[in-house]
């Protein structure tokens, strides 16, 4: 008398459990299923609102989903250029870092090249750098700024293989900064090796850095370096050469070694 009823709760629950089991993979598969239902045109026109809202996450999300299913289409291959800058915005710097590279790797005639060395060099562009090293003493002698030196050329890529580009400009002045860091740099580690009394060392590195970094403000500390590690060796030639060449260059500096001046280590600023 009573199985029907039984039987039609058995049917309800049946259905409630597949709707359960059906939300768990819908979970399960994530943005990638949620999106798979659109065409490149819906999928790049929902990736640039996600970009102008800053919805950096939900634009990679896009991004990749157009390049997966769409690879060869005109939106698929924008795509690639907008998931770079998207992790970027994001902070997932690896991830931003393969897809450029990635993208300069398969695309080298690409016409949209000169934008992706553009992201290349902002990926590892820092704005604060050393800080955290410098509240904690850190020996800078053995912190190399490999991201300052990439930066640097990818920017310098930009500038030189394209000129014209709308990116040039705002290349070449983050390349000054960059130029100026990794200057910085090379002084320090020559005052590391001048608290330690290796003279040799500290001349080499002050020298390096005139050579690879010219026109950058350190230049000054670096020839003084220089002219105080000769004496200090005795090789009195070589320093009255470079006391000659720095009076040249700066007619109204003193020749001698005081703290270095790093007034010109502001925040980067694009304006």
């Amino acid at each position: 008398m009573h199985r029907p009823t039984v039987l039609r709760r058995g049917i309800i629950a049946a259905l409630v459990g597949t709707i359960v089991l059906g939300g768990c993979a819908d979970t399960r598969d994530g943005p990638q299923q949620r999106l798979s239902r659109f065409g490149p045109d819906s999928l790049y026109d929902q990736g640039q609102r996600a970009l102008r809202a800053s919805d950096w996450t939900e634009a990679v999300n896009i991004f990749e989903a157009l390049n997966a299913r769409y690879p060869f289409t005109p939106h698929g291959r924008q795509a690639r250029l907008d998931v770079i800058y998207a992790y970027y915005r994001l902070g997932e710097k690896e991830s931003a870092r393969d897809a450029a590279d990635t993208f300069i790797r398969e695309n080298p005639a690409d016409a949209r090249l000169d934008y992706a060395y553009y992201l290349r060099g902002l990926i590892d562009f820092e704005r604060t750098p050393w800080a955290m090293e410098r509240w904690l003493n850190v020996d800078l002698a053995e912190r190399v700024p490999q991201t300052a030196k990439d930066s640097f050329e990818a920017f310098n890529t930009v500038v030189t293989r394209f000129p014209k580009s709308q990116y040039a400009h705002d290349s070449r002045q983050r390349m000054v900064y960059l130029r100026n860091r990794l200057a910085d740099y090379e002084l320090r580690v020559a005052a590391h090796y001048m608290k330690r009394g290796a003279w040799v060392a500290a001349a080499q590195r002050a020298h390096q850095a005139i050579e690879q970094y010219d026109g950058a403000p350190a230049v000054k500390d670096a020839m003084r370096i220089m002219i105080y590690s000769y004496r200090k060796l005795g090789y009195t030639d070589l320093a009255d050469n470079t006391e000659r060449v720095f009076r040249e260059n700066f007619p109204d500096e003193s020749t001698e070694l005081t703290q270095t001046d790093a007034s010109w280590w502001k925040f980067w600023q694009s304006s």
